[in-house]
């Protein structure tokens, strides 16, 4: 695995290119300069995963929803201020949880190590410390730091940038591909829906509505969408919600492509990735266990290259939720 990835990030935004940014990640980013960073992370995360096992699902969400919108860099984090919306308000991240145990680890960075260590880099690393608990002895994968910390957050982007639930898949292709990642990286990453929840607005057009004809959508498995109507009983209903990996809500493994090959999948867009050859023959590929996790490393590597500020661009956050 390589220990540094040369990055020149171009940020396209509705289509526009703006400014480009070249620098690097590399492993051990902090080894000068705040050596027990990482290990600083690894523990205060692992605490509070311990006593909250939705964690996981939350800081992996919450790293990928940074990521698409301007790139690693933190923005997710930031509140809204009298003069911007940030994206933290997007209908999309309304549904977002952790950002206080975040702030938390930050914190405890921050007494050791001040003005080091960026929010970019403590979400990162503690999305992938968190998920990695319990599961694995070693980290899933690895993270590269020296991701420095956006000064903007704005909800337009994150509309604009994150994919819907409700995509099909040419659709998400596209949205994919916007940030350097291919159809592997698609169906790898939807992967990640084997932990956590989703909300019924999300979904329940599929069981109610899904032709603005009050019927059902045919290709979800009946079985399982009559048990899902006993969840979320009315297109209305936003509070509601279920575990998106069937019997496997809370373990991180391959289930998710099981579930998936059973039509289980919950969103339009996990059974999109049933609807091409290439991305359903990667769902195939990645029912082998070994297979996924060794796929899903080298997939959240890249994502977490996405659009990353380094060197002198950007700032070190002090705290995580408001700009020095």
């Amino acid at each position: 695995m390589r220990s540094q990835a040369l990055i020149l990030v171009c940020m396209v935004v509705f289509g526009v290119v703006g400014t480009c940014h070249g620098g690097s990640l590399k492993k051990g980013f902090y080894n000068n300069t705040c050596p027990n960073a990482e290990a600083i992370i690894k523990n205060a995360t692992e605490k509070r995963v311990a006593s909250d096992p939705t964690l996981p699902a939350r800081f992996l969400r919450m790293h990928f929803h940074d990521c698409f919108v301007r790139g690693c860099d933190a923005s997710v984090l930031l509140n809204s201020t009298t003069n911007n919306t940030a994206e933290k308000d997007a209908i999309p991240n309304l549904t977002l949880a952790g950002f206080d145990v975040i702030d938390d680890i930050k914190a405890e960075v921050e007494k050791k190590c001040p003005n080091v260590v960026s929010c970019a880099d403590v979400l990162a690393l503690a999305a992938r410390d968190a998920v990695s608990f319990k599961v694995s002895q070693t980290p899933l994968w690895e993270v590269l730091t020296g991701r420095r910390d956006s000064r903007v957050s704005r909800i337009s982007e994150a509309l604009a940038n994150l994919p819907s639930p409700f995509s099909n898949f040419t659709t998400l292709a596209q949205n994919f591909a916007n940030k350097g990642l291919n159809v592997q990286d698609l169906v790898v990453l939807s992967g990640g829906h084997t932990i956590g929840v989703g909300h019924c607005n999300a979904f329940s057009n599929r069981l109610y509505n899904f032709t603005g004809n009050g019927d059902q959508d045919p290709s979800l498995n009946a079985t399982y969408a009559t048990f899902l109507k006993t969840q979320c009983q009315s297109l209305s209903d936003n509070t509601t919600f279920v575990v998106m990996d069937p019997g496997s809500g809370l373990t991180f493994d391959n289930n998710y492509y099981v579930t998936l090959k059973q039509n289980k999948g919950l969103f339009q867009s996990d059974a999109a990735l049933l609807t091409n050859k290439s991305s359903s023959d990667v769902v195939d590929k990645l029912l082998d266990s070994k297979e996924f996790f060794k796929e899903f490393a080298k997939s959240m590597e890249k994502m977490g290259a996405i659009g990353v500020l380094t060197g002198n661009a950007g700032e070190i956050r002090k705290k995580c939720y408001v700009v020095n």
